[in-house]
């Protein structure tokens, strides 16, 4: 049974059709990308998941739950959590509570602090910075931060919304290093990003995202590999 299955989606911005029916399927320890333009949906189809959003039709179910009316921190109970796109980190708090407010839902202390410095293994620039505000962190910092808190809700299914937004190059490669190193430990991984290139790299299987709807879907490499995705998103003609 997939982790994650999405069926016959549809979500409206008033008269505004975001999203057509997709579906799409995400099995336990897999790396599932979407890729496509500004505006095909991407963002839209994790916001339904993780209940940031309404849907107007088509069922939604994590580990055989119908997500369907649950609010978003009932989801985050259940071991889904979102690394929103722009970080959506606390700027006025420390990285410390901010990476506190991500095992909020949780009661083992033990079990906290032992996440906790798992995350210090992936992200030590965190532990360096435990008293400094969120907001005067260099972008990749937020970046790790917000991926950091995530982990601290221990999700099973970890979505991640663009996490090479305005990264540098250099840094884009050391988060995804980092995200194949989460999904290697045992997470499962479902990812929205605009840079194609890097997404297939890091991902077991795609799916093409185009004004709402899925075009294309497939094996990760094969559909690197495919002339209508290099030239579309790859920028290879």
């Amino acid at each position: 049974m997939a982790l994650l299955s999405i069926e016959n989606l549809k979500v409206r911005y008033g008269a505004i059709h975001a999203l057509h029916g997709i579906s799409i399927t995400v099995e336990p320890g897999e790396i599932v990308t979407l890729i496509g333009a500004n505006g095909a949906g991407k963002s839209t189809t994790l916001r339904a998941v993780s209940g940031l959003c309404k849907c107007a039709a088509g069922r939604i179910v994590f580990d055989g739950k119908d997500l369907a009316g649950l609010p978003p921190h009932k989801i985050l109970r259940l071991g889904l959590a979102q690394v929103p796109e722009g970080r959506g980190i606390f700027p006025n708090l420390t990285v410390d509570e901010n990476l506190d407010l991500g095992a909020f839902a949780r009661k083992n202390h033990r079990e906290v602090l032992s996440d906790r410095d798992r995350v210090f293994v992936l992200f030590p620039r965190l532990k360096e910075r435990l008293r400094q505000r969120a907001g005067t962190l260099s972008g990749g910092e937020q970046q790790m931060l917000a991926i950091g808190r995530a982990l601290l809700a221990r999700p099973r299914l970890m979505l991640l919304d663009e996490p090479s937004l305005g990264l540098a190059p250099q840094l884009v490669q050391t988060i995804f290093k980092i995200i194949r190193e989460i999904n290697a430990s045992g997470t499962t991984i479902f990812l929205v990003e605009q840079n194609a290139h890097m997404a297939l790299q890091v991902a077991n299987r795609a799916y093409v995202l185009e004004v709402g709807s899925v075009v294309m879907q497939g094996d990760a490499k094969q559909l690197a590999a495919s002339d209508e995705v290099k030239k579309a998103y790859l920028g290879i003609a």
